[in-house]
């Protein structure tokens, strides 16, 4: 009888790790697209693994691609407030209301470089220096390097602009293709396609890395590299689904989705936007043009003039980028 005891004791201990991993809390990350892009290689990916490798028995994010949970994505922060996500990977830009501090993080020739802008973002919203994350943990935060324009039309330079119908993120880029002499039509990135498709506008303002993942390239030829403002982007989490998880895997959380992640996402778009580019050069078909010296002035002067607005719109934007310029004289370039 007792070894018979022993026997259901020992086959009990041997299920003991399979149970554990079912019990592992379950997180749901909402995304708007596929396992293809690098939006997801670079920002998602990496940091999905490397929560489900340390957390593995206690905790466990699974990824709804395309859409599966939402595919407004205007709507994702408010899916995470709600609990209609854990998780989610959102752009300020389409929640202006929620997120107006964040537009700072787009003002164009503020930031050196996409790392500078990524470790701003990242150090402001996550100590709630920026206006419009008390319900969130933010994790992942980064800033794209200055937006490109992609065009049907030919553009030698800045004059070549006007008139040219133009996706645009934001309301500040908005602002900056305005006052260079273009037409700025603001748009979500997943309907763009269908606005270049349909002849509805001319071209798009886009890193480089995602040109052709969003088909893009197809349907322009003419690329002209002028750095406007980056997009910020970041992984949301609920805060009280933060706050409920166990403390071990709110380290594991926080350890994959701190600063130096963040500068990891970074470098992974700059080293895509380079290979893209270096694609694009290589194609006879293409005309790539880098702004002359003319041009970068006359653009600087513009970028210059659209900071000062935005500031001069309220005491409050004014501190704001305060703030920012605080944080860069703070932190230079070199400590990169």
């Amino acid at each position: 009888m007792l070894h018979r005891v022993l026997q259901f004791a020992f086959a009990a201990l041997l299920l003991l790790p399979d149970r554990a991993a079912a019990d592992a809390i379950k997180l749901k990350l909402s995304f708007f697209t596929s396992d293809r892009s690098s939006i997801y290689q670079c920002q998602i990916e990496p940091f999905v693994e490397a929560v489900n490798a340390e957390g593995k028995g206690l905790v466990e994010i699974a990824v709804y691609f395309s859409g599966a949970i939402s595919p407004v994505l205007n709507q994702q922060d408010q899916l995470v407030a709600t609990d209609g996500a854990d998780l989610a990977q959102f752009t300020p830009s389409y929640s202006p209301q929620r997120f107006a501090d964040t537009a700072v993080m787009a003002l164009p020739g503020l930031f050196r470089d996409e790392f500078e802008a990524s470790r701003v973002f990242t150090r402001l919203s996550a100590t709630g220096r920026l206006g419009g994350y008390a319900d969130f943990v933010v994790l992942d935060a980064m800033v794209s390097a200055g937006e490109s324009i992609h065009s049907r039309k030919p553009i030698a330079g800045l004059s070549d602009l006007q008139g040219q119908k133009l996706r645009v993120n934001n309301d500040i880029e908005a602002e900056t293709l305005n006052a260079l002499g273009a037409i700025p039509v603001k748009l979500p990135l997943n309907r763009t396609m269908d606005a270049l498709g349909a002849g509805n506008i001319d071209g798009a303002t886009v890193p480089p890395s995602i040109l052709f993942e969003f088909g893009f390239g197809r349907l322009t030829s003419h690329h002209y590299l002028i750095h406007l403002g980056g997009v910020p982007t970041a992984l949301l989490m609920n805060r009280h689904r933060f706050a409920g998880l166990p403390v071990r895997a709110q380290e594991i959380i926080l350890k994959h989705g701190s600063e130096q992640a963040s500068q990891e996402v970074a470098a992974c778009f700059a080293a895509k936007d380079h290979e893209v580019v270096a694609q694009l050069r290589a194609d006879p078909r293409r005309q790539v043009v880098d702004p002359s010296p003319a041009d970068l002035a006359a653009s600087r002067r513009v970028f210059d003039k659209v900071r000062e607005q935005w500031a001069a719109l309220s005491a409050h934007n004014r501190e704001v980028l305060t703030r920012v310029q605080g944080e860069i004289a703070a932190h230079p370039a070199a400590e990169r």
